[in-house]
């Protein structure tokens, strides 16, 4: 395909994107109390029973930012098998039948990645929320805004969603030749201690249970990259020619002599 032609191709995958996330926020902006209702119980979960759970809204236009960030968030989440698809479709005629293989592995790993750091995140907030509004002690009562509220709900979910995607970036530089299963076994300390500390950052809450919530599945990951590292190396070791595998990359190997 020509320049022009690419250009008019992702035009095409870009309309037909943006086409499918707007009518999703329409549809989640219509039908929006049901995400809010979702967002909204880990709050109530830190209530006292009995208590009325309710968020206030400060400012005239809270209510319809709030509504709309919803509807923007919810819609970009439900049209991601659409979009995700376009981009693909875009990338993948680019690449090799190999690398075709991998990408979309890759891809594949990443939603389910970031799916699972969210429902990790979800089942978290709670907790954090209570250390949250506990913290200042018995003499303080806190005004919890929905504008505030949501936004802490959202960064909870992007910084779990996005930590979850440590394997991936793992196991990408297994594959291109930069991390050996040697190498990151060695580095085990190292990188244990760095997840937990940056865990302990990124955390909105910085609450205990929460980032050691966010850190202990990562670093059971990295185990497991570890041991995928190991299988992968072991596979490629049997299929070898004796010898070949400690040549160069820039070596040419040599010419069989053998008449079979």
């Amino acid at each position: 395909m020509s320049l022009v032609e690419h250009l008019y191709e992702l035009r095409s995958r870009m309309g037909k994107s943006l086409l499918a996330v707007f009518v999703c926020v329409v549809v989640v902006f219509v039908f929006w109390q049901p995400a809010y209702d979702l967002l909204k119980e880990p709050y109530c979960k830190t209530l006292p029973s009995g208590k009325s759970c309710e968020l206030f809204a400060i400012g005239i236009f809270d209510q319809f930012k709030v509504r709309l960030r919803v509807a923007f968030l919810g819609g970009v989440l439900v049209a991601s098998p659409v979009w995700l698809y376009q981009l693909g479709a875009f990338i993948t005629p680019a690449l090799h039948r190999k690398e075709r293989r991998y990408a979309a592995g890759f891809l594949g790993a990443s939603l389910v990645l970031f799916a699972v750091g969210s429902t990790f995140a979800y089942f978290t907030i709670d907790r954090g929320l209570e250390f949250l509004l506990s913290v200042g002690g018995d003499g303080v009562s806190t005004i919890v805004t929905v504008k505030d509220y949501l936004s802490f709900v959202t960064l909870c979910i992007l910084a779990f969603g996005f930590a979850f995607e440590f394997p991936v970036v793992v196991m990408f530089l297994h594959l291109v030749g930069v991390l050996s299963s040697t190498a990151m076994r060695g580095a085990r300390r190292g990188t244990i201690l760095a997840i937990f500390a940056v865990a302990a950052v990124i955390t909105p809450s910085q609450d205990p249970f929460t980032f050691c919530f966010m850190a202990l599945p990562l670093c059971l990951m990295y185990e497991g990259c570890i041991l995928a590292a190991r299988l992968r190396e072991r596979r490629r070791g049997r299929g070898q020619d004796p010898g070949l595998e400690d040549l160069d990359d820039d070596t040419p190997s040599p010419l069989s002599t053998s008449s079979d």
